[in-house]
């Protein structure tokens, strides 16, 4: 399958040509289709398909039946091993290509899509492909009266619902482990962004996964999320999303078969700045983790929290180092910050900036809006002082590009003032003294904490969040495998 550059892409968008379909087994479905605009200028850029009940009856129908036949559910470890092998380099070969549709299809700037949403995405296949065939069962300390096994098996038909925001790159943190533990897995990308998971199932094919081991379903979250929620024969839904419509899932799966669901929703991730902090090196690390993807990621760093006694020397460093940051067309390799991915989203954006001003913050920068772009829905980054912890921004998780400035002047004030939220997925803090660090780490209630620096982790390290922001599992890590396995107990009576 030959790969595009990253113009022939855009030439492709450019005429309406993308298009993302259902890919499920001797199945065709419906004709149905909706638009994919860009949010770049709101021009249609392709089709998707419109996915209903039928197409997802028939996508788990298929799912459970290859399930059960075993062409990738009792394939020999290794062997599944080589075709994930060829998977990653497949996509590695597209590499360029598959930045480009998420840059189109999501609003995403090129170079970020280029340099480090994908290569992530093809380091996760393969370092889920190389921990394959080193998943050890256990033996237990019986007797010689009996032999006690405790084995790993693959759990059956597994979900995978994506956002909107990093649509290769969660594609990869959910279809890599579940494929290689020998689920079959059927991927609901979001209505936003199909296009790029479209074409990694493609190449899936390519690469020799079996049709009916991945499928794909496109369409409104309202008829393929809610349909694949219910599904009787659904084993497992992974979902990372929105905390309203986590509880949905929740809520499909009371009503229906009691199917495991895994929760990666929303947050409002602190960044606590202590008076010890090296200011001129947390600075480009305190901006990217309120800006980075136009704040447009689950644990941004949307509240920052700093000693009162260097709050302003930090403000001045913050607002020098955002003249970096240039917002236009996110195809321009030189653009930091891109449009919002929507209208409904741009306006929730949006009246975020005028809500603050109501509830008494000061406008330290940005706050325009820069409507004369393409579809106009484009919000520089902008950073909000004296934000108290009743005011909405906050409280609220925005999804935008709006820094709140909070101050506290003791240890124990910076503490309540990072918990004081119902998410629990982030946080960074600077602080040169070692001892503090500990004490703080720990006493932040959040999934990955990190020190003098903003971080997720990488691979290696299970990502999950406490309280609203989700449970049920961890994505990335050896931990991740857990969401997609059982365990059974095998017990040899020797008598």
């Amino acid at each position: 399958m030959m790969s595009l550059t990253k113009e022939q892409v855009f030439a492709q968008a450019k005429a309406g040509k993308l298009w993302a379909g259902n890919l499920i087994a001797g199945f065709v479905g419906n004709t149905a289709k909706l638009e994919n605009r860009t949010p770049i200028d709101n021009s249609v850029i392709g089709y998707i398909a419109d996915g209903d009940a039928l197409d997802v009856d028939a996508a788990v129908t298929v799912a459970r039946a290859t399930f059960e036949q075993g062409p990738w559910s009792q394939l020999a470890p290794g062997e599944r091993k080589k075709v994930m092998l060829r998977l990653a380099q497949l996509l590695e070969q597209h590499s360029e290509e598959l930045a480009a549709l998420d840059c189109i299809d999501a609003g995403k700037p090129i170079t970020e899509c280029l340099n480090t949403d994908i290569p992530a995405t093809i380091d996760t296949f393969y370092w889920y492909a190389e921990a394959v065939d080193k998943l050890f069962g256990k033996i237990a300390p019986t007797g010689p009266d009996a032999l006690g096994l405790i084995v790993n098996e693959p759990i059956g038909v597994v979900v995978a619902v994506l956002p909107w925001n990093f649509p290769a790159q969660m594609f990869a943190w959910k279809v890599a482990p579940a494929l290689a533990a020998g689920n079959s897995v059927i991927v609901k990308p979001a209505e936003l962004t199909s296009l790029s998971a479209y074409r990694m199932v493609q190449l899936a094919y390519e690469a020799g996964v079996p049709r009916g081991a991945l499928s794909m379903v496109c369409g409104l979250g309202e008829k393929v999320g809610a349909s694949l929620g219910k599904h009787m024969d659904v084993d497992v839904v992974s979902f990372t999303g929105s905390t309203e419509v986590g509880r949905l899932f929740l809520k499909y799966s009371a009503d229906s078969n009691l199917k495991e669901v895994i929760l990666e929703c929303g947050g409002k991730s602190p960044q606590v700045v202590f008076d010890d902090a090296e200011l001129d090196a947390a600075v480009p690390h305190i901006l990217a983790a309120a800006f980075w993807n136009m704040s447009e990621n689950c644990s941004c760093g949307s509240r920052l929290i700093v000693d009162g006694s260097i709050k302003e020397a930090l403000l001045a460093k913050l607002v020098e180092g955002l003249k970096a940051w240039k917002v236009g067309n996110p195809m321009d390799e030189t653009v930091s910050i891109g449009p919002m991915v929507e209208q409904a989203h741009f306006n929730k954006v949006k009246l975020f900036l005028d809500l603050t001003i109501q509830e008494g913050g000061r406008l330290v920068t940005g706050g325009k809006i820069h409507d004369n772009v393409g579809s106009g829905w484009y919000i520089e980054p902008t950073i909000f002082d004296n934000v108290s912890s009743t005011m909405s921004l906050f409280k609220n998780e925005v999804f935008g590009p709006i820094l709140a400035v909070s101050t506290f002047t003791t240890e124990e004030e910076a503490i309540a003032l990072a918990n004081d939220t119902n998410y629990g997925l982030a946080a960074s803090f600077y602080s040169q003294n070692v001892k503090r660090t500990m004490r703080v780490a720990r006493k932040i209630k959040a999934g990955t904490v990190s020190i003098n620096g903003f971080s997720e982790g990488d691979i290696s390290t299970p990502f999950g969040g406490f309280k609203q922001s989700g449970f049920g599992g961890k994505d990335n890590g050896l931990e991740a495998f857990s969401q997609y396995i059982q365990t059974k107990v095998i017990w040899y009576v020797n008598e």
